[in-house]
């Protein structure tokens, strides 16, 4: 099995092809050890001293580090993942559960929102999936559009230009509705 790795806009974060599916649908993200319970590639991945954050998409893993330098926590994490996926686990364990959608919007703005949502699935999140991380459409209230982000762009240094220069820009120019999106 060989996998790939590549370098995020998050210096503490790297993103590992594995060059087969991880997750069929949705993602998936641990923050902590006690988040990663439900996913043994997360708890063992969590295992690696320096390990912070760990986030599945459907075809790449990221690990976020705190502390540590990539040439030393890199081998032991592409063990990790090499092991798990020739062990033939699960990702997820049969108690994983979707998050349900509870975005928060107005009755009225509905149309708009399935615009704006349908713009974000579109055009931002595979550009997002590319650089390890995702987006997703959190609420949308005064023409203001709010957005969680998980994975490699949580936490990134240039997180707040992509929301302000990239995906408001993007959204103010289809929907003239949007002044502004924050992250939540």
């Amino acid at each position: 099995m060989f996998i790939q790795t590549e370098a995020t806009p998050n210096p503490a974060t790297l993103k590992f092809l594995p060059g087969r599916t991880v997750l069929g649908n949705g993602t998936f993200e641990a923050r902590n050890a006690e988040e990663a319970g439900n996913s043994p590639l997360a708890v063992r991945l969590f295992e690696i001293p320096g390990v912070t954050g760990v986030f599945f998409g459907s075809d790449f893993v990221t690990v976020t580090k705190g502390a540590g330098e990539w040439p030393h926590l890199k081998p032991a994490i592409l063990g990790a993942i090499m092991e798990h996926f020739v062990s033939g686990h699960a990702v997820l364990g049969e108690a994983h559960k979707e998050v349900e959608d509870d975005a928060f919007f107005e009755a009225k703005d509905a149309g708009l929102v399935d615009t704006i949502r349908e713009l974000i699935d579109t055009r931002v999140r595979p550009a997002v999936a590319n650089d390890g991380g995702d987006i997703t459409f959190r609420g949308y209230k005064d023409g203001v559009v709010y957005l969680a982000m998980k994975g490699s762009c949580s936490g990134c240094p240039s997180s707040t230009a992509t929301l302000k220069n990239g995906i408001e820009n993007l959204l103010r120019h289809f929907v003239p509705d949007v002044t502004e999106v924050r992250p939540v």
